[in-house]
């Protein structure tokens, strides 16, 4: 078919595609040109709109190296990563879960830490923080030997790789679950961190006059065969940000209880100000797979 007029273009496209294999693929395409193209449509993109939107894309890959990933970060402040998150877990979008981002930082081969250890592995000044976690599965049943890899920020908000200050690997930990489905940890309370504002993403937050922090969080991806893999974030009770974290990842299943408490605690090495959570996850049957780290 010849193309006459603007109305002409997306049939033609979508005609075009219509022996695409496999299917899946066939049906994403066809529905994205046709959305894609309705989108033009409604806002009347400009040629110089449509100019600067592919030097903004272009401009998302030139700034994702191996220790950084701006498309993931830029997904994450469209809110397209967490609806993403919650179509495909809590029975596909209709009930709460406990699944959450990967985020940019999560790295393979963690240290393996037993249960109750502490994942601090350089100087860290902090509130000590004491964790126990369950596993389960939707009946409630415990999950034995699955797999938790565990990884936050620092109480001035930087990751390991960020901070030169820290050890490699310094708050990440590699931990399996008992008979009882538990396991625990030692650590330092989390700060809440900026994100990256010196790229494509910044002017995104700036246009739309939002700040860029994200509220404090532990991150949790859990591992066990025939189940879907889990991966959580659990933020800090107290965090100002909660509400509007620039990343939209904050659900209300996943604000834990983190509890403050002044005085000894009862392993008798803490004095003065201390913090426990005790967090369940729930798990759902289906396909184990971890996901390709964002940096290496």
């Amino acid at each position: 078919m010849i193309i006459q007029r603007q109305q002409d273009v997306t049939r033609v496209v979508m005609e075009a595609f219509k022996n695409t294999q496999p299917p899946r693929l066939r049906e994403i395409l066809i529905s994205l040109v046709e959305h894609l193209h309705a989108f033009a449509r409604e806002v009347h993109l400009t040629e110089e709109e449509f100019e600067k939107a592919v030097q903004y894309i272009v401009r998302l890959g030139q700034k994702t190296d191996e220790k950084h990933n701006e498309v993931v970060l830029m997904s994450g402040s469209l809110g397209f990563s967490t609806l993403i998150c919650l179509l495909n877990n809590g029975n596909n979008g209709q009930t709460e879960t406990t699944a959450n981002l990967l985020g940019p930082f999560w790295r393979m081969n963690s240290p393996r830490t037993e249960s109750g250890g502490s994942i601090v592995r350089s100087p860290t000044p902090g509130p000590a923080l004491f964790v126990n976690c369950w596993v389960k599965d939707r009946k409630g049943n415990p999950i034995s030997d699955a797999e938790i890899d565990v990884w936050h920020s620092s109480p001035e908000g930087f990751y390991e790789q960020q901070d030169p200050k820290q050890a490699p690997m310094n708050l990440r930990g590699k931990f399996v679950t008992d008979g009882e489905g538990h396991f625990s940890f030692r650590s330092v309370k989390p700060a809440g961190y900026p994100i990256p504002i010196d790229g494509p993403v910044g002017d995104l937050v700036r246009a739309t006059g939002r700040h860029n922090f994200r509220p404090a969080h532990l991150h949790f991806l859990i591992f066990k065969e025939g189940f879907k893999t889990l991966i959580s974030q659990i933020y800090v009770n107290d965090d100002e940000k909660l509400e509007t974290d620039v990343q939209f990842g904050v659900t209300r299943a996943l604000v834990g209880n983190y509890v403050r408490h002044n005085g000894a605690e009862p392993t008798g090495d803490v004095q003065g100000e201390w913090y426990s959570l005790d967090q369940t996850f729930v798990m759902e049957p289906g396909k184990s797979r971890l996901p390709k780290p964002p940096i290496q």
